[in-house]
């Protein structure tokens, strides 16, 4: 990424961290496809450490997307190079779109990263000029906006990408405008006051050093990495798993992912108790191998409400409310 303060010069620094983050991501992504697969708890990804990790990665990439639009573009929108990476983005989020939604059409991926990186860089052009506490302003609202607000209006594919809708809808990877754009806001401003200090020649200046070579050659191909990562990766799980498949037992998988996700909210007695009768009126109907299927049925899905409502109304009956400990 280029220096608004010299067009020619190329920041090694910001190279790094986007290596860094991206290798964070293959990670968290072979992680996933692990879980995927049957060799790691189902819902393992999704909650505690793992959940913070994702968020943290996700964050991470906003913040320098909009720390390199200040920097590409803060004294002068180069329009050229703006739409030739702007179609780059665009092209790359519709076709994970369309792979996800060939691949794995109950969850595929409708407003993911790339999608949210395509909005971020044309409306954080609005902000380049702005003066850095506006800026900073603005994003602690797009950040806050969904904890205190959200509406049916936007129930819907016309009005999920906002965030700002009521239900959350079924996608492996869901970044909406609110709250992540505000990510992009932070780093438009850090960029605006770290020039403002002459911190962008200091490191125009110095080289992180060899060492790094290999992160800062993946942060300067990033969207080539991330669109081969998970192919790669996904491709050389399934020919381990020809060989070496995995052991499933299906209650013991279901009862660690429920008791984990149950300890979100309610104590470890009723977690234990709750996740016990869902274990029992799955394996009655002969649906526990139903409940890790990545395209369950949409009767399915409803049998599993039914199920959990009674379940929860039986064990709060039994055990109490089991608040969060």
């Amino acid at each position: 990424m280029t220096s608004s303060a010299s067009p020619r010069s190329r920041i090694e620094w910001i190279d790094l961290a986007r290596g860094v983050a991206l290798v964070a991501m293959a990670v968290y992504h072979f992680t996933w496809d692990l879980e995927f697969f049957g060799y790691a708890e189902p819902g393992m990804t999704a909650v505690g450490g793992w959940k913070l990790f994702a968020r943290c990665i996700a964050s991470s990439f906003l913040v320098l997307v909009g720390i390199s639009l200040f920097l590409a573009h803060g004294r002068g929108i180069r329009w050229q190079g703006f739409r030739r990476r702007f179609a780059m983005i665009v092209a790359a989020a519709l076709a994970i779109t369309l792979v996800t939604y060939f691949a794995t059409p109950d969850f595929f991926i409708f407003f993911g990263i790339l999608h949210q990186i395509a909005f971020a860089s044309v409306a954080g052009l609005l902000f380049l000029r702005l003066p850095a506490p506006v800026t900073l302003l603005a994003a602690a609202l797009v950040i806050a906006l969904p904890n205190v607000f959200s509406s049916s209006i936007f129930d819907g594919p016309w009005g999920w990408w906002t965030g700002l809708a009521e239900t959350r809808p079924r996608s492996s990877d869901f970044v909406p405008v609110f709250p992540w754009f505000g990510a992009v806001l932070v780093g438009i401003s850090l960029a605006k006051l770290a020039s403002a200090a002459g911190l962008v020649e200091r490191l125009v200046a110095v080289s992180p050093g060899e060492w790094s070579r290999p992160l800062r050659f993946i942060g300067r191909h990033s969207l080539a990495f991330y669109l081969i990562h998970q192919p790669v990766l996904i491709a050389s799980i399934w020919l381990f798993s020809q060989a070496f498949p995995p052991v499933i037992d299906h209650e013991a998988r279901f009862r660690t992912a429920c008791e984990r996700t149950c300890a979100q909210d309610r104590d470890v007695k009723f977690c234990a108790a709750y996740c016990g009768c869902m274990i029992e009126g799955l394996a009655a109907e002969n649906l526990l191998a139903d409940a890790f299927s990545r395209a369950p049925s949409d009767e399915f899905r409803g049998r599993l409400r039914d199920m959990a409502d009674l379940c929860t109304a039986q064990t709060e009956g039994s055990v109490g409310s089991g608040g969060v400990q």
